[in-house]
């Protein structure tokens, strides 16, 4: 009778009853306006980018613990923490209490000396006191398996020379003039990553801003091509620079907004502009005044305060390129297909 019944699984393999194709799957946890991305490669290691804001009833580290459900994980492998704001490593004390961490990853320690800033790396020191920590540089890929994780930024500095796909002249760089400063100090320190899978390429900056931008894409585009781009600095108007959309031709763009911060009106214009309506994801809808939002299908959160369901995206790519897009509040799919 095992036979029987061994024999007659086996047949139903042949007739299509394979296993679904391995996927990487990706969060866009909803933060109000920080930054936290759950990354769950084929062979299911997990890789989170940042963890929200500090909060004495644990509002980022709730969120993001529901995603973690949802994804079956156990444990985060990787804590990568892009740079020390708050809004970034301020969940990650709390986390780090609720789930296990195999390892943190960051640049050493924040040069801002702000109250805000300095809480929460005491925090979140102790935290990683606790587990193997790695400081990357430009150049490095990160031991994530399943994946090549590439970094393309940190502590200041950003890749010379072009990975896989890219070194090609950008002719947009013509437009394109460097800014006096960033906006702080700790922005331009960001921990980039490109992640590849397959033909499949999505990029995460954090909060790199105009100028760490240009360099990656000017004169030469480094970075290549990329399917999904989680829009630097929250869709920030320091991030709009046409250069980066013309180099890197995004099939979709996901801002990590809030909805009083980020995606303002002029980054939003331009992502409308450059990357097309169908392909500009909020994790908020925008309340400034006449920011030109996407169609609703689009935008994970509409409603504010009590009302905000904390909505996530999902993103879901095969190793062909082909990928979907979900909305976890309505459970809308969108398909991009091969390019």
């Amino acid at each position: 009778m095992r036979r029987l019944l061994a024999a007659a699984f086996v047949l139903l393999l042949a007739a299509g009853g394979r296993s679904a194709p391995a996927t990487l799957d990706i969060y866009f946890i909803d933060v109000e306006g920080g930054q936290s991305t759950l990354v769950l490669t084929p062979t299911r290691q997990s890789l989170l980018i940042d963890t929200g804001y500090p909060s004495p009833v644990g509002r980022d580290p709730d969120r993001i613990m529901s995603a973690v459900r949802d994804a079956r994980v156990s444990r985060i492998d990787f804590l990568l923490i892009t740079h020390l704001h708050e809004d970034h490593n301020g969940g990650a004390a709390e986390l780090s209490r609720r789930i296990p961490i195999g390892a943190f990853i960051d640049y050493g320690a924040p040069v801002e000396t702000g109250k805000d800033v300095a809480d929460a790396f005491a925090a979140y020191e102790q935290a990683r006191s606790r587990a193997a920590h790695l400081i990357p540089s430009p150049g490095d890929h990160l031991p994530v398996e399943g994946v090549r994780v590439d970094v393309v930024s940190a502590g200041g500095s950003t890749i010379v020379k072009p990975l896989d796909g890219g070194g090609q002249p950008n002719l947009a760089c013509a437009g394109y003039q460097p800014r006096p400063r960033d906006i702080t100090a700790e922005n331009p320190r960001s921990i980039g990553v490109r992640v590849a899978f397959g033909a499949f390429r999505f990029l995460d900056v954090g909060d790199l801003g105009w100028n760490k931008l240009g360099d990656l894409v000017c004169p030469d585009n480094l970075i290549g091509e990329i399917d999904a781009y989680l829009v630097a600095h929250h869709a920030n108007g320091d991030t709009n620079v046409p250069a980066l959309l013309a180099a890197i031709r995004p099939r979709v763009a996901i801002a990590n907004n809030g909805p009083y911060k980020g995606a303002t009106p002029n980054a939003l214009t331009t992502l409308h502009e450059m990357v097309g309506s169908e392909g500009v994801w909020q994790l908020h809808r925008s309340l400034f005044d006449g920011a030109p939002n996407s169609p609703d299908p689009f935008i994970a959160n509409v409603d504010v305060d009590q009302k905000d369901e904390a909505a996530w995206l999902k993103l879901s790519a095969t190793a062909d390129g082909r990928f979907t897009m979900t909305n976890s509040r309505t459970g809308w799919m969108r398909t991009y297909e091969v390019r």
